[in-house]
């Protein structure tokens, strides 16, 4: 008698399903980690630590001028951030090195964007973020400070509002 055999269907079925969940916690859990510490200098002169938005959902995008993709999401991401951040939301678009600083802040300007745009003048920032090199480049930061998810090219808002919707409900802790 072949061993598969000897378990009960539902047994069998069970022991697959453990198996599968293990594997997904796995992929999802083991790209966890910390963001890094870095200071991003904003259009509007600020200075503001990452360590300084422990305790809000936050989400870092690295985007250029010149990428389309980066400027079609630019609107969700002004609605998204209009909607939530009274609830423990910032988002931060970090414009790339190569980006002028007078394009960018034209483009602030005429979109009037509401959240923190900074610029990354020497490219520190994208290189804490893992060596950003390709735009747009997303990265949602729980209440803790953890990279839950990193997405590489135009954000699909469907599939991101809920997750920022539940890391909303999580505590800082």
């Amino acid at each position: 008698m072949h061993p598969i055999r000897r378990f009960s269907p539902i047994a069998l079925a069970f022991a697959i399903a453990l198996l599968i969940l293990g594997v997904t916690a796995q992929r999802i859990f083991s790209g966890v980690k910390e963001v890094p510490e870095v200071r991003f200098a904003t259009v509007r002169g600020e200075l503001i630590d990452m360590s300084a938005l422990r305790g809000r959902v936050v989400l870092v995008n690295f985007w250029a001028t010149s990428c389309a993709p980066c400027v079609r999401e630019m609107p969700q991401l002004a609605d998204t951030w209009r909607r939530l951040s009274g609830r423990g939301f910032e988002t931060v678009a970090v414009a790339m090195q190569y980006d002028p600083p007078h394009l960018v802040q034209d483009f602030v300007a005429r979109f009037q964007l509401p959240f923190h745009v900074a610029f990354d003048a020497r490219g520190e920032i994208a290189a804490r973020f893992g060596n950003v090199a390709a735009v747009p480049a997303t990265f949602l930061v729980d209440r803790r400070g953890r990279v839950i998810l990193r997405h590489l090219g135009e954000i699909d808002f469907d599939r991101m509002l809920p997750i920022i919707a539940a890391a909303l409900k999580e505590e800082a802790s």
